[in-house]
């Protein structure tokens, strides 16, 4: 598909890391920061309303934004109006509600420390061109949004210490169980902790990984935990027991044990398949070489974790996976800044921008195939956000491939049946 250019939703004054959709009011949520070095670039949680703009296009107004104080947010889990958002080695867990406009505007003065004003937003548009190019974040580009003053409450409840690694503690990932009662982290001292949610009580705290986690998923129900570590490890988990441990290149003699590494691990639907789950695993080169070797897309059966298919995704590292809602898409960022979207049947590319963001790709997250409030995705077959180091939010689209009536794909084979005969009789005479 080549190189394209995918006009940016969104940018932010500060370097982004971390993308959610809430899921109930479609609300986008973007999160980083420069952390606690005193570079003046702010840290902080932004709250984006999306409206479609035509069938196709999307536009967002910043609604609020939560200043985090000294802690830049590298990772969050959002739902139930809850985010759960990894700041160094803690998991601060903040409440958000989103009010009327006309609440919002009443609330906007008892709310200075945590609101973006429209004088800032001013003030700040249009000077952080160079530092979002190379990467520093810098000021940003909101002049095309809109700041309708605090829009959204938020209020922190409750913080777990999620990695003590004795020398720069960080927690690395985090997420909720699909029924949102509990609260799993990892980090780099390499212990997944769980806690009960909402009381925050530690449930399991046990050592995974000799190296820090990578990533972690659960499945629905509970059933099992799926952990990926810095080194060569992907494990399953019931509770706190090792289950077993994934072996992606058991079908591929020619690939090496160590030449790859696991980078992340999602569980998905299946589509029209009720009870049916997936798991997808991104493998990476364990080093760099100067003929860059390819990255793999592994698809195991969620309950059995056989492999069921793998299948090269190009020659740029990945850095980021999100899976869709129905289980239909995977969404790949890459260390370059490239963003593509893959069929989860197939493991076939879809969509492909090559270095749209030019740098580091943090995070990706698919939009909601239905809101009850407000259509959000249009006549788009699907869309999903992606951000950057350079402070920048996009949004890439397919839109719904051309389709023909059933009835008329018969009507034409008929036609050529009928067609395929009457050329036979006129070859062949008493063909027939």
């Amino acid at each position: 598909m080549g190189r394209r250019k995918v006009p940016d939703l969104y940018r932010a004054p500060f370097p982004l890391y971390s993308v959610k959709v809430d899921p109930k009011t479609g609300m986008v949520i973007t999160a980083g920061g420069g952390g606690a070095s005193k570079t003046g670039i702010k840290n902080a949680v932004h709250f984006l309303s999306l409206e479609l703009v035509g069938e196709h296009q999307y536009s967002a107004t910043l609604l609020h934004s939560h200043d985090t104080d000294m802690c830049a947010t590298m990772n969050m889990a959002v739902g139930d109006g809850v985010i759960a958002a990894g700041q160094d080695g803690t998991c601060s867990l903040m409440r958000f509600k989103q009010r009327q406009p006309k609440e919002g505007r009443k609330a906007a003065s008892n709310e200075v420390g945590n609101s973006e004003h429209k004088g800032n937003a001013r003030r700040r548009a249009g000077k952080g061109d160079k530092g979002a190019k190379d990467g520093a974040g810098g000021a940003g580009d909101v002049s095309d949004m809109k700041d309708e003053t605090a829009q959204v409450s938020v209020n922190t409840f409750g913080e777990v210490e999620s990695d003590i690694n004795p020398i720069d503690p960080l927690q690395k990932v985090v997420r909720f169980s699909p029924d949102f009662g509990l609260l799993l982290t990892g980090g780099t001292d390499g212990h997944i902790r769980v806690w009960d949610y909402p009381s925050l009580k530690k449930k399991f705290d046990f050592k995974a990984h000799e190296t820090e986690i990578e990533d972690l998923d659960m499945s629905p129900g509970n059933q099992h935990l799926v952990s990926v570590g810095r080194g060569f490890a992907c494990s399953v988990w019931s509770g706190n027991q090792l289950a077993m441990s994934l072996r992606w290149n058991e079908t591929m003699p020619q690939i090496a044990d160590k030449a790859y590494r696991y980078m992340a691990c999602r569980f998905g639907r299946v589509e029209d398949q009720k009870g049916s789950l997936r798991l997808y695993t991104v493998q990476v080169p364990y080093k760099r070489d100067r003929k860059p070797l390819p990255c793999y897309l592994t698809k195991w059966d969620g309950k059995s974790f056989l492999p069921m298919l793998t299948a090269p995704c190009g020659n740029e590292v990945i850095s980021s996976l999100a899976v869709s809602d129905a289980g239909t898409f995977l969404g790949l960022g890459t260390v370059t800044g490239s963003v593509a979207i893959y069929i989860a049947f197939s493991l076939q590319r879809l969509y492909y921008v090559q270095e749209s963001h030019g740098i580091v790709v943090t995070d990706v997250a698919f939009l909601p195939d239905t809101l009850k409030s407000k259509p959000i995705r249009g006549n788009n077959e699907v869309a999903m956000l992606s951000v950057a180091v350079d402070s920048r939010c996009q949004v890439h689209a397919v839109r719904n491939r051309r389709s023909f009536p059933m009835w008329l794909v018969l009507f034409f084979c008929g036609l050529m049946v009928v067609g395929a005969v009457l050329l036979l009789q006129y070859l062949f005479p008493g063909f027939m």
